[in-house]
């Protein structure tokens, strides 16, 4: 599946018919957030708002998904649609008391922001710091 179709139209279940474990998780509903929070407490949670009609956010999220390699096991990657789904964006930056930008990225552990990226700031290695 390419990486296009990830981010215009696949659902989880196709991206699990092609691979065994999806890359990201589309976040689509404000209740997903109560559920992000208690997985959080396992593993931490990459939220990625990206807006698909900006370039800068394409490219940077281009670059992360490239350089984004670690399992469900180890950190899960939401992906939020800005645009479809801008009430979400909004609930996110309420909940965590940041800031909206796009493209961004928030690490959430234990139920809070533990790092927040944007831009060209975005950059997937940043990650390891919060696995294990």
């Amino acid at each position: 599946m390419s990486f296009l179709n990830k981010i215009f139209g696949s659902s989880n279940q196709e991206n699990q018919e092609s691979n065994s474990e999806p890359k990201f998780y589309n976040l689509t509903h404000i209740e997903a957030l109560d559920a992000i929070d208690n997985a959080s407490f396992e593993r931490p949670i990459v939220l990625f708002k990206h807006s698909t009609r900006c370039s800068i956010s394409r490219f940077a999220l281009k670059q992360f998904d490239d350089a984004y390699h670690f399992s469900d096991t180890e950190m899960e990657w939401y992906l939020l649609d800005l645009l479809n789904y801008r009430e979400v964006s909004n609930a996110i930056a309420n909940r965590y008391e940041v800031m909206h930008q796009s493209p961004q990225i928030l690490v959430i552990k234990n139920g809070k922001v533990v790092y927040t990226a944007s831009h060209d700031a975005i950059d997937a290695s940043q990650l390891k710091e919060f696995v294990g």
